[in-house]
């Protein structure tokens, strides 16, 4: 069994322990009866396989060493799990082309969450992968597992054998559409994508009508085949016995909706299924096409909770570099007080100022990296939802943390300082545990400085890594640049050498990524000014090509912001335009005192206002707004000042004026100048209304919905807030449940705006015809107009802003009436 890919769907059997006990056995361990109970093990078997299953998965759920060893029976691991395997070989000689998944349980020991260690929970799986081996297995299927690190400690054991047997991999989702320890399906396709399984699919914990959601995301993202092998049904506690209430035919035929509308390719049962079920799916099923797996996955990483596409937009995707002993004098000084939850509690910070990744550097001369890379990793994991990026150049300390971490990393970094000996090293690191690579372009001989060279450099670089079987996908490459503070001659050009690199790299590679530590170009140079020259060179360097930036949002100020003076001295210094470049940047300075900036006092107090948003100054805020409110009622305020201010901050965040840090200090400013105004509303009584408002997948912030939520109630609607990052099942439920006149969808990002097209595919599905509503900076009119409205069973709205959305409502009550 080399593929498990076919033209049709694939059936796998349905639940075992039910059928144990139906069978009258109440063995503490259900594994040991492979050795004691052969024969009873093997009917259960051949039930399924006369029912039509395909492939029949081996008794072994919770065969693991260290799940055995709880009743006693851990030196019988390799045994239980070969007689089960063989049980299962023998009973599907009678069949033809029918096959045998070696199970993979979850274990009983968590490692995100420190239960067990990466290391034990591989050699505990070990002699497990080699009994199922050696028993004749056609595949293995790791299922119902809860924590992405559990998996990849599996997936490490079974690599270890060198097998080329296909692997599927399923997780079990609550109703919320998470794991057990909380990472959702974007998280786990994410992560699971770049391992070496042929399937990825969920298991257990729901019925077929609860992974709907789940289901169609892969089927939409996923370039691996879909499994699907759900409960039947829901569990129901009776008499202290778990039972469940889906019945055969409704169980195949809630499976055939599914695989028809979501795509699928496996397809199965787990508790409650019984023969019958299997039997009725496999008719079911007969005549429903097999999914063809994505060809173009989109590179991304992930934290044990959530994914981050690689290719964002805006660019750049931001690593944020305060958790840098390097580079951060305060996370040094913290980590040698030997305080790691404060030095996690400094990396996180970073998820509210808008990064996407944390870099995670902790080499110091005095102390061991290893352990305070594992430390402050192993705290991480669990308390951001930001992915890491593990900055280490040292192979060892670079596998412990990749150990740790439970969604996808990128390494921080490798290059050829030494002819590519280290870099051979954690390149083939980064391949066991599918991790991306930041390389540097630096040779034998150091830095390199010129165009020529860098690329040269480049080129051997991206050739080792893909020798070492890593995609150009996986790959960041670090043009790097020199200051342009220090005068030399030979740095003179280092700017724009670095910016004609980062452009021909994504001329010559256009899948590979390109990154920067930006504020190097400005090392040296006064550093009150710093900010003003890396500013001026990010944008530069996101004109020709740059994906990413390893950078401190206080490093950076908003380019709308830079007097076009400052704007002109710094560009001249970058392009070296002339010889004295750096001499008058020196010398705009020397003569002219930088402050933060200030909102004037001679202007009106509309203006202030409006600046305060746009600038994301909170310090003269409420006493500006008590000077309008005495002239103003504080809805005027808002429909006059407020919302025109934050359609200017989407625009200029829209056209790269204003990077996602510097928007989402605004976000608070308004937040704070909503909760201000608020309790001064007069509002209409709820009557003309029910509205449902969410955040869809894949956002960062609801300051748009809940302005809307302001607004609309004062208007007179009944506002059902669900909050930020919703399901299309959430919502739709919220929907069933209040029989609102409306739907509203916001969304900042690009991300977003792609979640909201298909939770409108999705709420077709389901029966949802209710109109929507959608909003957000990234979304514009014409993609609602082309992509959004045909596909809806109702009408699709834009709404520019949250006026507009109330528009938007007259419209709809108009149109029922």
């Amino acid at each position: 069994m080399k593929s498990l890919r076919s033209q049709r769907i694939l059936i796998f059997d349905g639940a075992m322990g039910s059928e144990i006990i139906k069978a009258g056995f109440t063995a503490a361990c259900n594994e040991y009866l492979n050795i004691s109970q052969p024969r009873a093990i093997s009917n259960i078997h051949q039930q399924y396989l006369q029912a039509g299953a395909d492939v029949i998965e081996t008794n072994t759920f919770g065969a693991a060493r260290h799940v055995l060893a709880e009743y006693q029976l851990d030196k019988k691991t390799k045994q239980i799990n070969k007689a089960a395997a063989s049980i299962a070989k023998q009973a599907t000689k009678k069949y033809h082309h029918c096959y045998v998944a070696g199970s993979i349980g979850p274990g009983s020991k968590l490692p995100s969450l420190g239960q067990i260690s990466f290391t034990d929970l591989v050699d505990s799986y070990t002699p497990q992968v080699l009994g199922l081996l050696d028993g004749g297995v056609d595949c293995f299927i790791i299922e119902t597992a809860q924590d992405l690190l559990q998996i990849k400690a599996a997936l490490t054991a079974i690599g270890k054998t060198n097998a080329k047997l296909p692997i599927i991999v399923q997780v079990t989702l609550d109703e919320n559409g998470r794991t057990l320890t909380g990472s959702d399906i974007t998280a786990v396709l994410a992560t699971l994508a770049y391992w070496p399984v042929e399937a990825i699919g969920l298991n257990c914990g729901l019925g077929p009508n609860h992974m709907y959601e789940a289901v169609k995301y892969l089927n939409k993202y996923s370039p691996k085949l879909v499994s699907v092998l759900p409960n039947a049904g829901l569990p129901f506690l009776e008499n202290g016995q778990t039972s469940y209430k889906l019945s055969a035919p409704d169980f195949a035929a809630q499976m055939k909706m599914l695989a028809k509308k979501c795509g699928v390719n496996i397809v199965g049962g787990c508790c409650g299924t019984t023969p019958e079920h299997i039997k009725l799916l496999a008719q079911a099923c007969k005549s429903v096409p097999a999914r063809k797996p994505v060809q173009n996955f989109s590179a991304t990483t992930a934290s044990l909770f959530q994914a981050q596409a690689i290719d964002i937009t805006p660019k750049p995707l931001i690593i944020g570099e305060r958790a840098n002993t390097n580079g951060s004098n305060k996370f040094r000084n913290i980590l040698l007080d030997n305080n790691y939850q404060a030095a996690a509690d400094l990396a996180v910070t970073q998820e509210a100022e808008g990064a996407h990744l944390i870099d995670v550097s902790v080499a110091t001369v005095e102390r061991d990296e290893k352990q305070d890379m594992c430390k402050v990793i192993s705290i991480l994991n669990t308390q951001t939802k930001l992915p890491l990026m593990i900055d280490s150049t040292d192979a060892a300390v670079v596998e412990a943390a990749l150990q740790n971490i439970s969604g996808r990393a990128v390494v921080n970094s490798i290059n050829l300082e030494d002819g590519g000996i280290k870099a051979k090293k954690i390149i083939a690191l980064c391949k066991r545990y599918q991790a991306a690579v930041v390389a540097l372009a630096i040779d034998e001989q150091g830095m390199a400085i010129t165009k020529t060279k860098k690329l040269a450099v480049i080129k051997r670089l991206i050739s080792l890594i893909k020798k070492g079987g890593l995609s150009e996908a996986d790959i960041f490459i670090d043009a790097l640049t020199f200051t342009l503070g220090s005068g030399e001659e030979k740095t003179r050009n280092a700017g724009q050498e670095t910016l004609a690199t980062i452009k021909a790299i994504k001329k010559l590679w256009p899948k590979v990524n390109t990154i920067l530590g930006v504020s190097n170009i400005s090392y040296g140079l006064l550093l009150a000014t710093r900010k003003f020259l890396n500013s001026v060179f990010l944008q530069c360097a996101i004109k020709n090509g740059l994906d990413a930036a390893i950078l401190h949002s206080g490093k950076i100020v908003s380019l709308h912001s830079i007097p076009k003076t400052i704007q002109k001295l710094c560009s001249a210094l970058i392009f070296n335009k002339n010889q004295s470049a750096l001499e008058n940047y020196i010398a705009y300075f020397s003569k002219h005192q930088i402050k933060s900036f200030k909102i004037k006092n001679n202007i009106s107090d509309p203006e202030k206002l409006r600046l305060c948003i746009i600038e994301g100054i909170a310090e003269s805020l409420e006493q500006t707004l008590t000077r309008l409110l005495k002239k103003h009622k504080p809805i005027d305020i808002i429909n006059n000042i407020l919302l025109p201010a934050m359609d200017k901050v989407g625009e200029l965040f829209h056209n790269g004026q204003k990077q996602l840090p510097f928007v989402l200090r605004s976000a608070e400013v308004m937040r704070s100048a909503m909760n201000y105004l608020q309790p001064l509303l007069s509002k209409q009584a709820a009557n003309k209304g029910v509205i449902v408002l969410a955040t869809v997948r894949g956002d960062i912030h609801d300051i748009g919905k809940n302005l809307v939520d302001i607004i609309f109630s004062a208007n007179g609607y009944k506002i059902i807030n669900l909050g930020v990052k919703q399901s299309a099942a959430n919502i739709a439920q919220a929907v069933k449940q209040y029989q609102p006149m409306a739907i509203g969808l916001s969304g900042l990002l690009v991300e977003s705006v792609k979640a909201m097209k298909e939770y409108l595919e999705y709420f077709n599905d389901v029966g949802i015809h209710t109109p929507v509503i959608c909003g957000g900076a990234a979304l514009r009119a014409g993609f609602v107009e082309k992509d959004m409205k045909p596909i809806y069973n109702n009408n699709v709205y834009y709404a520019k802003d949250a006026l507009d959305g109330l528009k938007k409502l007259y419209a709809i009550k108009k149109h029922s009436n």
